[in-house]
């Protein structure tokens, strides 16, 4: 099938049909009433409008969520913000089934029949006088009313499934991806799905984009402003980068899957096929064999709304491979992985387990005449020295003995004794504190019996390999 007649065909799935527009125009109505006259029994003069992609009409027929945002005066303070928006909402939202969620500040969602609203504050404000981050989207709004057309509607919707397809869309934490205004600006400045698919497959060290010049004449002071591997200027305040959300790792992601895509095009890169557990017997083969070696350390679960959740897993990954590596363990990959309720598991693949039970520690260089005296002196004194003090490369050294030549003994030692110090985050430590395991090859695989979806994480890691990679064929041809 042809590159057009691919995107022809995923688009007709992916647009809205007009019975759903219909649905979608119907429920927003009602409820932009139910807050307007929420805002009204509290005294507060506000404006209520959808936002986001339905307003926007970018929308995937396959995800009709919508956002409405109710903007309020700013006379309101920042510290009564979320106590009065939270109330109007759940005026609003009735008997509706609801959830409280918080990004910047706390929101409501609401579930009405198979629909999701999610009811967002902000602060109606000028541009520039931003007082919370949510501030800018009616101005996103409009910029992307304004700029895109009925046309390009589609190609961002290409733009999106194609990202969620491959794993990269979304800008919440635990993703660390691609927005839907993102997309939106990409399609605004190449054109369509298939341009923004070319540009970056040609990606060479980093990709400026500035959609109303705002630095056409200040090109250095931009790339100090701005230091990510892709910055895309908001078009409605120049401070900002809209793409500083995305993780390197996403970027380069999304870029592999865009030369992959141009060499084989395919449905899966929109619908990717279903992940098949790997069977018991080959998991067991792995976990248990001397290299690579894998150790997880497993938790309980972290009460938190999914964003504070996932800052504090990734941050507590962070350290503990930091941890690991000042002790000498070479790390190899790592990954975290939560239900979200009951339980967390970071999970470690090492070149090996342990390490040599001696360390060679290097001393001062010969010409430091001063040091080396001190050094000598220190270490001859020294009954648990193995070998030395000699001389090599011109610099005193010797050999002593390591402290932790286990890794599962070190993270064992290290998160008994005081796992903030070790630099775990706040959450994660408090729940270290009611009780974790550090389990080692085999020892993983009762989690893996246990937990579907821990089942499909743990695949994946395990193959390593991307599933759009398997798609094309390889050759010497660049597309």
């Amino acid at each position: 099938m042809s590159q057009d007649a691919l995107t022809h065909q995923i688009l007709q799935k992916i647009t809205p049909k007009p019975e759903d527009r219909l649905k979608i125009k119907a429920l927003i109505e009602i409820f932009e009433q139910k807050i307007q006259k929420a805002c009204q029994t509290e005294g507060i003069n506000a404006t209520v409008r959808v936002e986001g992609s339905v307003a926007k009409d970018t929308w995937l027929s396959e995800n009709q969520d919508i956002d409405i945002f109710m903007r309020l005066p700013p006379s309101i303070a920042r510290k009564n913000l979320n106590q009065i928006s939270l109330r109007i909402a759940k005026k609003a939202a009735g008997n509706s089934k609801q959830i409280e969620r918080f990004a910047e500040h706390p929101y409501l969602e609401i579930f009405v029949d198979n629909y999701r609203i999610d009811i967002v504050p902000c602060y109606d404000v000028k541009p520039g006088e931003w007082q919370s981050a949510t501030d800018r989207t009616p101005y996103h709004t409009n910029y992307i009313r304004t700029h895109l057309s009925q046309e390009l509607t589609g190609e961002v919707r290409l733009l999106k499934k194609f990202m969620q397809g491959i794993g990269v869309y979304g800008a919440e934490i635990k993703v660390g991806g691609f927005s839907g205004y993102l997309c939106e600006l990409l399609v605004i400045q190449y054109g369509s799905f298939e341009a923004v698919i070319a540009a970056f497959a040609t990606y060479s060290r980093r990709i400026i984009i500035d959609l109303e010049n705002f630095y056409a004449e200040r090109v250095k002071e931009l790339e100090v402003l701005f230091v990510e591997p892709l910055v895309v200027v908001d078009p409605v305040d120049k401070n900002r980068n809209v793409a500083s959300a995305v993780q390197p790792q996403k970027l380069y992601e999304f870029i592999g899957a865009t030369r992959a895509y141009l060499k084989a095009p395919s449905q899966d890169f929109f619908y990717p096929p279903p992940i098949h557990a790997l069977g018991l017997d080959v998991v067991e083969r792995r976990l248990v064999a001397q290299t690579p070696a894998y150790l997880c350390v497993v938790i309980g679960g972290i009460e938190a709304v999914p964003d504070v959740l996932w800052g504090q897993l990734y941050r507590s990954k962070r350290s503990l491979r930091r941890l690991l590596e000042i002790h000498d363990f070479e790390v190899l990959r790592d990954a975290v992985w939560s239900d979200e309720s009951t339980l967390c598991v970071f999970v470690f693949e090492f070149e090996h387990q342990g390490v040599s039970c001696v360390k060679k520690h290097l001393g001062p260089p010969l010409e430091c005449r001063g040091e080396c005296e001190r050094f000598l002196a220190k270490y001859m004194a020294k009954s648990d020295v193995y070998v030395g003090p000699y001389i090599e490369d011109g610099r005193w050294v010797v050999e002593t003995p390591r402290k932790y030549s286990n890794a599962a003994a070190l993270l064992q030692q290290k998160l008994s004794d005081d796992s903030r110090a070790a630099g775990v985050a706040e959450l994660v430590a408090k729940a270290i504190e009611q009780g974790f395991e550090v389990r080692v090859g085999g020892e993983i695989l009762g989690i893996y019996r246990e937990k579907m979806d821990f089942t499909v994480f743990l695949t994946e890691f395990l193959v390593g390999k991307p599933f759009w990679l398997t798609i094309q064929k390889f050759n010497n041809k660049v597309p």
